[in-house]
């Protein structure tokens, strides 16, 4: 597993989580990021789970991800300031990640609105963001 810190993890304020594959980023990807930032709060913190490519590979075939892990953790930390970013490869990982680190918030796009949300029990309220309609996979399968 990957893991970055640029804060404390008890830095005083909401800690936000937000997660993904974020394979080619698109604007509904930087709404998701600004509305999470904004749930933190001056001194809250932003939390990042990002897929690892064999979990990119098994979930959406074996052309994706498009991006390496390390090119898509770039790509958004040069849009964006998050606090932490972790790698994960499968739904146990993701779920131990989210309750160690108990999250007051997770930010996720309105398409994953009627799904059971991995993590979801440690987490206090979720907040699904429309990302009008767009899609990494769309964006791709455009070419």
């Amino acid at each position: 597993m990957l893991n970055y810190m640029t804060s404390h993890l008890n830095t005083p304020g909401n800690k936000v989580w937000i997660n993904g594959t974020f394979d080619v980023l698109h604007p509904g990807h930087v709404k998701l990021f600004r509305y999470a930032r904004i749930l933190a709060g001056q001194n809250g913190t932003v939390h990042l789970g990002i897929d690892t490519d064999e979990r990119v590979r098994k979930a959406k075939g074996p052309s994706r991800p498009v991006n390496s892990l390390s090119t898509r953790i770039s790509n958004i930390l040069s849009i964006t300031k998050v606090d932490s970013f972790m790698s994960f490869a499968t739904d146990k990982e993701l779920k131990s990640i989210i309750c160690n680190l108990k999250p007051k918030y997770m930010v996720i796009g309105d398409d994953y609105r009627d799904n059971p949300i991995i993590g979801a029990s440690c987490i206090e309220e979720i907040f699904y963001v429309t990302r009008d309609e767009h899609s990494s996979t769309k964006l791709i399968d455009a070419q």
